[in-house]
């Protein structure tokens, strides 16, 4: 098989897990499956970054992503400390309104791509993505990267403080 037919059949692989799986992040009524399902979906997505050659979005996918957001998630629901964890992700009176946003938001993105010009764009694309990032952000930019890593600290402990008050 040539490697365009192997990337084809990766991306329709990886699309049909990337939609399985969000589907059953949705539907499960136990949250910690539902957080488990979304890893995967993570996953999938990352697999898809790399049938794009986009390496470095893949890492960072995998990284941030299914690692730091699945796991802060575990944390909240580890903090709420519910009784019957089985019917923590229950189902509420607004599905109708959430039809219509999906069917909203499936209609323009088909409009959209029926009338975008799919052309053979020669996007040159740089060989070392990951070296010349890592040289901007810990040069040109360590800065904000610093500040933004403070910031997000300052929320965890925050949200965790909030999460555990101390009752008298």
């Amino acid at each position: 098989m040539d490697n365009g037919l192997w990337l084809s059949l990766a991306f329709y692989l990886l699309a049909a897990t990337i939609l399985g799986s969000a589907f059953l992040v949705v539907l499960l009524r136990n949250i910690v499956h539902s957080v488990l399902w979304l890893a995967v979906c993570f996953v999938s997505l990352a697999g898809l970054y790399l049938t794009l050659d986009a390496d470095f979005l893949a890492a960072i996918q995998v990284l941030i992503y299914a690692g730091a957001v699945c796991i802060m998630v575990v944390f909240g629901i580890m903090l709420i400390q519910r009784a019957d964890m089985k019917q923590t992700n229950l189902f509420n009176k607004q599905t109708k309104a959430a039809a219509g946003v999906v069917a909203l938001v499936l209609a323009v993105t088909g409009y959209l791509s029926a009338v975008t010009q799919w052309g053979n764009a020669k996007t040159p694309v740089p060989k070392e993505t990951v070296g010349s990032l890592a040289e901007l952000m810990l040069t040109k930019y360590v800065i904000p990267f610093e500040v933004a890593a403070i910031l997000l600290l300052v929320a965890l402990v925050g949200a965790i403080i909030i999460a555990k008050e101390v009752k008298g």
